[in-house]
């Protein structure tokens, strides 16, 4: 039986969502920012300010030159993962082998229910007309025999685009890309490639694999597999794949901060939004790691693993500061930082006894958490965190997933 899979992918997915959320933003070049201020990046651009240049990651700064009549937004990430779940909600009706890669992107495996969708093409035009009629957005959809050729699908007619590649079109579409476009292929690898003289993915596929393994090691037969359009990684749904590696959360100052006042106090904030979300998803984390990027533009990472795994702001708090002040001296300015959860595991509230303290942490934490959700993050602010800078909200990086194109 053949094997078909479709890689599904949002168009520039938080930019689209602002322009479905306020009508009013639709053709127009939206840049969603993690804070519409100059010292932050650009987290998505809508395809209306990509043609000036915009792209994600840009200094707002930067994007602001380049789009001067440009409408500079805020990201709404709990509006970007509700839209999110409502298109994965889509996709499951489809086929139960779904496997969510990012906000923004997922596989489905159709193999065996292609035919009662009218064909693999067909079924790709009606998840791309479901999303659309129950969200609002487009997605453009690769459809190939696997993985691989699926997500190189996907990008080669954005946005709202359908790219149908069968194992016989590698050769046609596939080879004459550049080699860096190939899915996996990292600008340092690309690089090395060129340098071999390995210009193009056919030149790839057509490179003696030994010699790639001697390049690359067990690496060199992947690199010349994927060039070759080969590659037999199942669709995981997440049920059979776990759960989340880490959740994180980073801010960028509107200047160079050397106050240790208001670090800790960015540390705090960093740390409720990643308990947040952490009591959100039902999972806690052990190893506690803070991210912190100098003026220079240098970043270091510290951590903590903790006895017991948490998704309590204060313990998760206590950690950030230890681990920070385990590296910051009052001679180094500060441009990011950012607190992250690793080692993750499902569960409740834990373990408790009779007399347990952090029993009533978790109950308040999640009465606090109901209130939020009913009115809004700023409904319950910490007193410590009213005196906070104008740097506003943390920027969300979710589980190291960026935005896709």
């Amino acid at each position: 039986m053949p094997r078909w899979v479709l890689h599904v992918d949002m168009d520039a997915f938080f930019a689209s969502v602002e322009q479905v959320l306020d009508p009013t933003l639709a053709g127009r070049p939206v840049i969603v920012c993690g804070r519409a201020e100059e010292r932050g990046v650009v987290s998505a651009a809508s395809y209306e300010a990509r043609r000036y240049g915009v792209r994600s990651a840009m200094p707002t700064v930067q994007a602001k030159r380049l789009c001067p009549d440009g409408l500079f937004v805020s990201a709404n990430h709990r509006a970007y993962r509700e839209y999110s779940r409502r298109v994965l909600s889509v996709l499951k009706r489809f086929t139960p082998l779904v496997e969510q890669t990012s906000v923004d992107e997922a596989y489905l495996d159709i193999t065996g229910c292609e035919k009662l969708l009218g064909g693999p093409v067909a079924a790709a035009g009606k998840v791309k007309e479901a999303v659309r009629a129950e969200t609002g957005l487009t997605c453009s959809v690769g459809v190939a025999p696997n993985r691989l050729l699926a997500k190189m699908g996907s990008e080669m007619q954005k946005p709202d685009g359908l790219t149908l590649i069968r194992a016989e079109d590698v050769p046609g579409l596939i080879w004459p890309l550049p080699v860096g476009r190939l899915h996996g292929v990292g600008p340092r690898t690309a690089a090395k490639l060129r340098a071999m003289g390995l210009q193009t993915i056919g030149d790839l596929a057509r490179y003696p694999v030994d010699l790639l393994e001697r390049e690359f090691g067990v690496a060199g037969r992947h690199l010349h597999d994927a060039a070759n359009g080969r590659d037999d990684t199942p669709v995981t749904p997440p049920d059979e794949a776990g759960g989340p590696k880490s959740l994180s959360r980073e801010t960028t100052f509107s200047r160079d901060v050397d106050d240790p006042e208001e670090l800790e106090r960015a540390l705090l904030a960093l740390s409720e939004d990643v308990a947040a979300r952490l009591r959100r998803e039902g999972y806690r984390g052990r190893t506690v790691t803070v991210k912190i990027r100098r003026a220079d533009f240098s970043t270091v990472t510290r951590s903590r693993t903790l006895a017991t795994p948490t998704d309590l702001t204060e313990e998760i708090y206590e950690a950030a500061r230890s681990a920070f002040a385990s590296y910051w001296r009052p001679s180094v300015k500060v441009r990011l930082i950012g607190v992250g959860l690793t080692n993750l595991e499902a569960g409740g509230e834990g373990p408790r006894t009779l007399f347990d303290p952090r029993e009533k942490l978790q109950r308040v934490s999640r009465a606090v958490d109901r209130i939020r959700d009913r009115y809004g993050e700023r409904s319950v602010v910490r007193a410590r965190l009213l005196s906070r800078s104008r740097d506003g909200p943390p920027k969300d990086t979710g589980r190291g997933r960026g935005e896709g194109p």
